[in-house]
């Protein structure tokens, strides 16, 4: 199985701004995540850009039985990755390190999330490895 973790805007950051994202950093996040997903014998792609064309871009390309996706703020305005999510025929778990639904009001609506199969958050880090372990579990 090959797996998509998509990071978008400003998630490069984390581990270095906010600590409502913890300490660890992203490239931390995924060298952890690496060695979860080859436990499992699923190969893993990690992209994060803070360009919403890029991430469309990546999304289009395909080449993924699944995806786990972070849009950072787009996850509550870009209309553009909530279409390119439609077309995606892969599972697709959206992930958020905070619970976004205890944050600012413009931050408690997902526009990408009724294109995604499931959504995880506030549980830091750990959501990633949750929706890993969903979209590894043998059925």
């Amino acid at each position: 199985m090959n797996i998509l973790v998509l990071n978008g805007v400003n998630l490069n950051m984390t581990g270095k701004r906010e600590a409502v994202y913890g300490t660890e950093t992203l490239d931390s996040i995924n060298a952890r995540l690496e060695k979860f997903a080859k436990d499992r014998g699923a190969h893993i792609e990690f992209f994060q850009s803070n360009s919403e064309g890029e991430i469309v871009d990546r999304l289009q390309r395909g080449g993924f039985d699944g995806l786990i996706i972070n849009a950072g703020a787009y996850t509550h305005y870009s209309y553009a990755i909530a279409d390119a999510l439609y077309s995606v025929d892969a599972k697709k778990i959206e992930v958020h390190m905070s619970n976004i639904l205890a944050r600012e009001e413009f931050r408690q609506k997902s526009v990408i999330s009724k294109n995604c199969d499931g959504a995880i958050m506030g549980m830091g880090a750990d959501v990633y490895f949750l929706a890993l372990e969903y979209l590894t579990w043998k059925k």
